[in-house]
């Protein structure tokens, strides 16, 4: 799938995801946090990784990817113990998170209110109706 430039927050959102997802990233959840207040940025992106190789090939593709398009990358957090790795764009917060650790905190539920979707076969967003992923 050729990944382009966002022109919105939410494509910058649905950018992260398809990334993660070209990574074979599993579990990948868009949360739009625009209509929360007080939330900490626009939206959440949530992947689930199987190793740590695995998270570091979708830090290193978004940075990779983010140089190709001219945008600023990321701020990184986490990469020194790989559990949880952050990438942080402002107004998209991704979280790149080994599967055991995304069950054990299942951080989606914190934002609850927030509408949730994943993406289709087309790259293309569809609304989740629960947190059934995280069993």
């Amino acid at each position: 799938m050729k990944i382009s430039k966002p022109r919105t927050v939410k494509g910058l959102a649905t950018f992260l995801a398809q990334i993660a997802e070209e990574k074979v990233a599993e579990n990948i959840v868009i949360a739009d946090l625009t209509e929360l207040e007080f939330a900490p940025c626009d939206y959440f992106v949530f992947c689930s990784c199987d190793s740590e190789a695995q998270m570091r090939a979708v830090v290193n593709e978004i940075n990779i990817k983010t140089g190709e398009l001219d945008m600023d990358k990321p701020t990184i957090e986490g990469l020194s113990n790989a559990q949880w790795i952050i990438a942080d764009m402002f107004s998209v917060v991704m979280h790149i998170m080994r599967k055991e650790t995304r069950q054990y905190y299942q951080i989606e539920k914190i934002w609850g209110d927030a509408l949730f979707y994943t993406l289709s076969e087309k790259g293309s967003l569809i609304k989740l109706k629960d947190f059934s992923y995280l069993s």
